[in-house]
């Protein structure tokens, strides 16, 4: 695998990971009572984005060497795919 090619599968990874992380245990402001003016009731009260992004980055890296270990040792291949694609578009 490509060193480009790599950095694409973790972005990919990471991005769909953070849009999963970043509703867990949220408080809005509503759910709190402390509206900031301005704001809407959904706005999170404490967003904790450091936190969010840290446990983010630790869970795609999981994920990420799991998928790049798959595709490295040739258990998924290219004609696995063509096979799988095959089947579904007949």
């Amino acid at each position: 695998m490509a060193p480009f090619s790599a950095f694409v599968l973790f972005a990919v990874i990471w991005f769909l990971t953070l849009f999963v992380v970043l509703p867990l245990r949220l408080k809005t402001q509503g759910e709190t009572g402390d509206v900031v003016p301005g704001t809407p009731q959904s706005a999170p009260a404490d967003p904790q984005i450091r936190k969010r992004m840290l446990i983010t980055t630790a869970v795609s890296l999981v994920i990420w060497g799991a998928v790049v270990a798959i595709i490295l040792s040739g258990v998924i291949g290219i004609e696995d795919m063509d096979i799988l694609f095959r089947l579904t578009y007949r």
